[in-house]
């Protein structure tokens, strides 16, 4: 059940967050959405409604989570859940294959998929934890952590994050299961997002998505195909899975991906 439930978006003004954000709107949620841009996080915040509180703030520093988790609790009095969207590649700083890599590259991939992964868990589990509320957290990972595409996404550092990712949730879900705490993953494959920009617009990778994505006579994924995906794993009914990871891929996982 999703209906009068409270749940804070991290990065939830664009893409797979606003959808979320949007489907748990419409089966009754509230929802704070949290998002770096000040005029997309108005947009998305009027596109949404009332039952939308909007908070702008960087993902990658620990005060922006505390003080939102704070202000929607003086707002709703309640926060029920947290899905972590926010992320980002790190291929303009340096990302890419192993032998040219750079620090740099690495250091901000990390900071902007795992930190801030990071710091809103932990400030949603003390939240839980102080209140005494069996809450729900679903992480944003990729198959890329765990399903590689060697010719066309080899960014080296953001494949290591998203793997990471998944050891994380793991380790906290077992840790706080006693606690009623869920955690889990949803791992999608190549979604039309502002990020896949570039393999939106790149012909060779959208010939090798009409393989490795077969699903729908092969295509990228929607950001609305995973909102099922987060309707479940968020939903009050939902209270015997947690260390779960989902592939919502369109079939990624089980083609070859045949290259021309």
């Amino acid at each position: 059940m999703i209906k009068s439930n409270h749940y804070l978006i991290v990065g939830g003004s664009t893409g797979m967050g606003f959808s979320a954000a949007s489907a748990l709107i419409k089966q009754g949620a509230k929802v704070m959405i949290i998002g770096r841009n000040a005029q997309t996080v108005e947009q998305a915040q009027q596109s949404l409604g009332a039952n939308c509180i909007g908070f702008v703030g960087d993902a990658c520093l620990a005060e922006t989570t505390e003080q939102a988790i704070e202000h929607l609790h003086q707002v709703w009095g309640r926060s029920d859940g947290l899905y972590h969207v926010a992320g980002g590649s790190g291929r303009s700083f340096g990302d890419g294959p192993l032998h040219q890599m750079s620090i740099e590259g690495w250091n901000k991939t990390f900071e902007l998929n795992l930190t801030s992964m990071m710091l809103s868990n932990r400030a949603m589990i003390r939240y839980f934890l102080k209140h005494g509320i069996r809450g729900k957290i679903l992480n944003m990972g990729s198959v890329l952590g765990f399903s590689p595409s060697p010719e066309y996404f080899t960014t080296h550092a953001y494949a290591a994050t998203k793997s990471a990712i998944i050891g994380f949730s793991k380790s906290i879900a077992a840790h706080y299961a006693k606690e009623g705490i869920q955690v889990n993953v949803v791992a999608p494959a190549l979604v039309e997002t502002p990020m896949a920009k570039r393999a939106k617009e790149d012909e060779q990778i959208q010939d090798f998505i009409k393989t490795k994505q077969p699903l729908e006579g092969g295509r990228m994924g929607l950001a609305s195909d995973l909102d099922q995906a987060v309707l479940m794993f968020l939903s009050s009914e939902n209270n015997f899975m947690t260390g779960q990871v989902l592939a919502v891929d369109g079939g990624w996982c089980l083609s070859e991906g045949q290259l021309k």
